[in-house]
């Protein structure tokens, strides 16, 4: 078969020069192969175009980049796994197993390994940079600056890695969310001073059970209420409110205070008037008991003796009528009619002898 270019002159199927004399002969095979060794010992660092032993210098130094290529990979397949941390080992991006802490070998590149330190207690702050994170409204309709930080750690790397795209930014955004809604059912006197370790624990349970749901693979530790404040631009309004609950919570105080000391005093003297009311209706039913007793002992000697009975009760009575009152006694019997006895007189000096005993001591 007969190569031929239209362009002309007769050239060779290898781009040879025109035939010459009737008929070109074909390229030397053993020339191109020849020259395709020198240039592929040139690129690996051989000697030119050598014999026998520039073959196997060029095959020998193939041979140990080869093997410094495979020891190089075997290396980079290996990785450590430290205390206090977890790997997820991934095979084309998927999930194949954990690992724990120890020296472990995976298959490069197919096989990606991603660590993470399950004993870090990570930080997430809220309302530090941005003024609308922390401005919350509180359940008596006043507005606070709540700045607070959550921590937390990692408890699960494989749902960490997996069922959250950002950790970091999920974490805040439901402690943020779980921050306003304590907050919208809490009195702003408990926010910022009396109950802040409740309001820290509710949200750690709250944004817990969110992340739960999630199975984000978290553990909330604690939440941290760094600083609570009125805005500024309310902030001269709020302390002159603050100062009146103030004095109106001292003003109950005091008024507790009186309370607690009258109180007492009233019930002392009720429970002193109960004792001398008892004491009296004791002292009465007594006296009359032994009034009773002694009429009827004395209707007993009555009913003995009535005509001296009779007598004796006449003249203890009068004894006791007549015990309190000046008399003069005047016997019927004395010898006859006594003819001016001044009796008016006699009880008038009577009555003025004991007022005019002290102007005698004078």
């Amino acid at each position: 078969m007969s190569w031929q270019n239209n362009g002309g002159g007769d050239r060779g199927p290898w781009g040879q020069g025109p035939k010459k004399g009737g008929g070109g002969q074909p390229p030397d095979i053993d020339e191109l192969i020849r020259k395709g060794q020198d240039k592929f010992r040139s690129a690996f660092g051989g000697g030119g175009s050598g014999g026998g032993s520039g073959s196997f210098g060029g095959g020998r130094n193939f041979g140990m980049i080869i093997g410094g290529l495979l020891v190089f990979w075997l290396f980079t397949c290996f990785y450590t796994v430290n205390a206090g941390e977890e790997g997820v080992v991934l095979r084309f991006g998927k999930f194949v197993k954990t690992s724990q802490p120890g020296i472990h070998f995976h298959f490069r590149p197919i096989e990606s390994v991603e660590i993470t330190n399950t004993e870090e207690e990570r930080e997430t702050q809220v309302g530090f940079v941005n003024e609308k994170e922390r401005q919350m409204l509180t359940g008596d309709e006043n507005i606070v600056d709540a700045q607070f930080t959550v921590f937390w750690q990692v408890n699960d790397v494989y749902a960490f890695q997996f069922n959250l795209k950002d950790q970091a930014e999920s974490v805040k955004s439901i402690a943020e969310s779980a921050m306003r809604e304590v907050v919208a059912k809490t009195e702003v006197e408990r926010v910022i001073t009396s109950d802040k370790a409740g309001i820290e624990e509710e949200v750690r349970q709250i944004s817990q059970r969110i992340l739960d749901e999630y199975q984000a693979g978290i553990e909330v530790v604690r939440v941290n209420l760094d600083e609570v404040r009125p805005p500024e631009e309310i902030s001269d309004a709020f302390n002159d409110v603050q100062k009146a609950e103030a004095d109106r919570d001292r003003t109950i105080s005091l008024a507790m205070l009186e309370q607690n000391r009258i109180v007492p005093e009233a019930r002392g003297q009720a429970a002193k008037m109960l004792q001398e009311a008892e004491a009296y209706k004791e002292r009465v039913i007594a006296e009359a008991e032994g009034e009773a007793s002694r009429f009827e002992a004395i209707l007993v000697e009555y009913s003995k003796a009535k005509d001296v009975t009779r007598s004796r009760l006449y003249l203890d009575t009068m004894q006791q009528i007549l015990s309190g009152t000046d008399k003069i006694v005047i016997d019927g019997n004395g010898g006859g009619v006594v003819p001016y006895l001044p009796l008016n007189e006699l009880n008038r000096r009577s009555l003025q002898a004991p007022s005019s005993q002290p102007n005698s001591g004078q």
